[in-house]
């Protein structure tokens, strides 16, 4: 069982660094949260302006792949994927679980499962064999992420022995603290230039 202290101390870190934490008492009220944002946000900023414009052939087909709100969800637990797909039908969301690369028009939100949280840093960690799960973490305006309170553990050191497991075998691992930043273009600090404009994390609380 995850301590109160470490789901506070994540929580405030990981708000340090811009990003949105929220507790959950259930996987439906977590799937119902992200069809929720989704509906709620912008359409896909990824496109330049003028699609309505003359575009040569590939343009076009780019534009094509973007007519609708897309949640990717790949290698999400059953329980998840049928509450989502519920959630997504009756607000006329897209649902799809594999094929980012052929959605190349903007992906509208990417959900992961984490496999751990960092209360000391606020990071989330995230791991698959699965490119889906990597891009769906890495290409989508808005990543959010579902961590179980009892995946969380107080800092890296204490990660330590599941990293080693986990390094014997031929996966991904990745770090994700906030949303994606830089500072590179005149020092001038920038989110969503290599990554998502926001993340978002989902406390599975322990039932």
């Amino acid at each position: 069982m995850t301590t109160p202290n470490l789901v506070e101390k994540l929580t405030a870190k990981a708000g340090l660094v811009s990003a949105t934490v929220r507790c959950v008492a259930s996987m439906d009220e977590a799937m119902a949260y992200v069809a929720d944002v989704c509906v709620g946000k912008e359409a896909c900023q990824i496109l330049a302006s003028g699609c309505d414009a003359p575009l040569s052939g590939t343009a076009e087909a780019l534009c094509e792949t973007k007519q609708d709100k897309i949640i990717c969800a790949p290698e999400m637990p059953d329980e998840a994927m049928a509450a989502l797909s519920a959630h997504c039908a009756e607000r006329g969301v897209k649902l799809i679980t594999s094929g980012m690369r052929a959605h190349l028009g903007g992906i509208d939100i990417g959900l992961t499962m984490a496999a751990a949280g960092i209360a000391e840093t606020g990071t989330v960690v995230i791991r698959s064999l699965n490119e889906e799960v990597r891009l769906a973490s890495m290409i989508a305006e808005i990543h959010i992420a579902v961590l179980p309170a009892r995946a969380i553990v107080a800092d890296s050191y204490a990660l330590e022995p599941r990293l080693v497991e986990w390094m014997g075998q031929p996966d991904f691992t990745a770090f994700v603290t906030g949303p994606s930043r830089t500072a590179d273009i005149e020092r001038v600090l920038a989110l969503g230039v290599h990554g998502p404009l926001e993340l978002h994390i989902l406390i599975l609380e322990d039932k």
